[in-house]
């Protein structure tokens, strides 16, 4: 007898580059809708959601019954209110962040309050398991925000959802550091402080997930179905013998943050390296017989497509989220067949 397989939704981080699974997952919910199960929404088809930044505050909406649709309408929707007033690099980004939280905290704690009545849900509240990778510079080191799927795990369901969302999208140098602080469940106040973007150490998460399954969850890597979302990658080149690789290079030249492009980009690319590794064995040499089920849907960008994370033009959000679209075409079948049956 088969044993039941152990399904997992994974979503890279990338700022506003979140409208690119927004739009996919948007899409399979529109193939959703007929279903005679019932299994209208997204998170009802995974076991485990686990999202970074921007996929972490998508991870959380999903798993709370929030759809991809409005999903992509709020990021769509806000995008100028949330980037459009970004401070000059000189005389505001030196010392402080690029972006201020407010707008953004607000919308998706009030989008977080309209699927519970009005209160502010906790991670407790999601409607399937999630992880979200955050780092807490409190302890100095990596953390991963849980629901209670493991007698162990009984610091993060107590966290109001909406700030395990900000914390994991605390971006450096685009918005400060997540603090605040909350009454657990106990009546007991905590503090929630100095938390940092998990993109600095996950910004795709599949491995963190695939980690959780098989030892939170006692599943064995045959059993598991993961489909992974990425938010576009730009292979990270300079052939060039310049001389001067200062921070002006890093961080501002051409108006590009190429420091925080390399990390993230090279993170998730040996993310999905060592997943295919797991996946196929070396040189794909098991790719006849997988070890698991596992599809991995992202797009390489060039020049005429790219856009930064904190990009706030509407017509160009749009225009890069057309990119899923095209993405969800070519790879329909075969999700909707392995992942969604």
């Amino acid at each position: 007898m088969n044993k039941k397989k152990f399904k997992i939704l994974s979503i890279d981080g990338g700022g506003i580059k979140g409208v690119f699974p927004a739009m996919f997952l948007m899409l399979l919910e529109d193939e959703l809708k007929n279903r005679s199960d019932g299994k209208t929404k997204i998170y009802q088809h995974f076991d485990l959601i686990t999202g970074t930044s921007t996929g972490g505050i998508i991870a959380i909406a999903l798993a709370l019954g929030i759809s991809a649709k409005e999903i992509y309408n709020l990021y769509l929707d806000n995008a100028k209110e949330i980037f459009g007033n970004k401070k000059p690099f000189f005389f505001g980004q030196i010392r402080n962040s690029a972006h201020e939280r407010n707008f953004l905290e607000t919308l998706v704690r009030n989008k977080f309050k309209e699927v519970n009545s009005g209160n502010d849900p906790r991670l407790k509240d999601c409607k399937t398991d999630i992880c979200i990778p955050i780092y807490d510079l409190i302890q100095g080191n990596p953390s991963v925000l849980k629901t209670k799927y493991h007698p162990a795990f009984e610091r993060d369901y107590h966290i109001p959802a909406y700030q395990a969302a900000m914390a994991t999208s605390a971006a450096p140098t685009y918005f400060d550091p997540y603090t605040s602080d909350y009454i657990d469940l106990n009546g007991t106040k905590k503090d929630f402080s100095n938390k940092v973007d998990g993109g600095v150490m996950a910004n795709n998460p599949t491995l963190v997930a695939l980690l959780e399954a098989t030892k939170a969850f006692k599943v064995e890597m045959s059993q598991l179905e993961i489909l992974s979302l990425g938010t576009g990658y730009k292979k990270f080149t300079d052939g060039n013998s310049r001389k001067k690789w200062g921070l002006y290079y890093w961080m501002r030249k051409d108006k590009r943050q190429r420091l925080i492009d390399l990390f993230m980009q090279s993170q998730s690319q040996l993310v999905a390296n060592y997943i295919s590794l797991l996946y196929q064995g070396i040189d794909k040499r098991e790719k006849d017989n997988p070890n698991f089920v596992y599809d991995r849907i992202d797009v390489q960008l060039n020049e005429d497509n790219f856009i930064d994370m904190d990009e706030s033009d509407k017509a160009k959000i749009k225009n890069f989220a057309e990119l899923a679209s095209i993405e969800f075409q070519h790879n329909r079948s075969s999700i909707i067949k392995k992942h969604f049956y």
